[in-house]
């Protein structure tokens, strides 16, 4: 048998519906169906960096009946977690999901599925150094369709990252349309929307490494 890896240990706290973990998810998930309620005549293109098991598109999507009008790629280094995401994709008929095995840090792993109408960091921002936060989210809108929506999620443990990452989206040409900082848990949830014109994809860059 072959040993859980960190990543798919990680996803554990799902089990438990009042963990922070899925509260966070719970918030991600209602945002995303904001979104699609808001644009329910278009056809859309999502992508998800480091999705892992894809919880939080594959979650809302296979509860609705206009699913296969959106086009989605998750992105995941972890073959564990893309091998559960593939199959909880095939199980809710996602026909246009598709599960890409590969390093979101390198912008090479995007060709193809961007640029995005809604692209979501989850579990990202945590897990990088803050340089390459910065660095990210200054590439974001060579991720992004024009008034793409980025949902993100950060932890707001000591010393804060999220007042800068804020401040930086901002100087990205992105509009915060929520931020959501419980008082009773660490993580955040940030939704904003790009109010500059997009940038073409340099796939020669590499924005950011994991840490953990």
């Amino acid at each position: 048998m072959t040993a859980r890896t960190h990543w798919q240990a990680w996803h554990e706290p799902y089990a438990d519906e009042n963990s922070p973990l899925s509260r966070r998810l719970r918030l991600v998930q209602q945002h995303i169906a904001v979104w699609l309620d808001q644009r329910s005549d278009e056809r859309l293109t999502v992508v998800s960096a480091c999705a892992g098991q894809g919880h939080d598109l594959i979650g809302v999507l296979a509860a609705r009946s206009d699913a296969l009008r959106v086009h989605g790629t998750l992105l995941e280094y972890d073959p564990g977690n893309a091998a559960a995401a593939r199959t909880a994709a095939d199980q809710a008929r996602l026909a246009n999901i598709a599960i890409r095995q590969a390093d979101a840090g390198r912008l090479s792993s995007y060709a193809g599925a961007v640029p995005a109408d809604l692209v979501l960091m989850v579990g990202v921002f945590g897990n990088i150094s803050d340089a390459d936060v910065e660095r990210t989210v200054a590439a974001l809108p060579q991720l992004c369709a024009e008034s793409a929506t980025v949902i993100w999620t950060r932890a707001r443990r000591d010393p804060d990252l999220t007042p800068a990452l804020r401040d930086w989206l901002r100087d990205a040409g992105f509009v915060e349309h929520a931020f959501h900082a419980p008082d009773d848990a660490q993580f955040s949830v940030g939704v904003h929307r790009l109010e500059s014109s997009p940038q073409p994809l340099d796939p020669t860059r590499t924005v950011f490494t994991f840490l953990y």
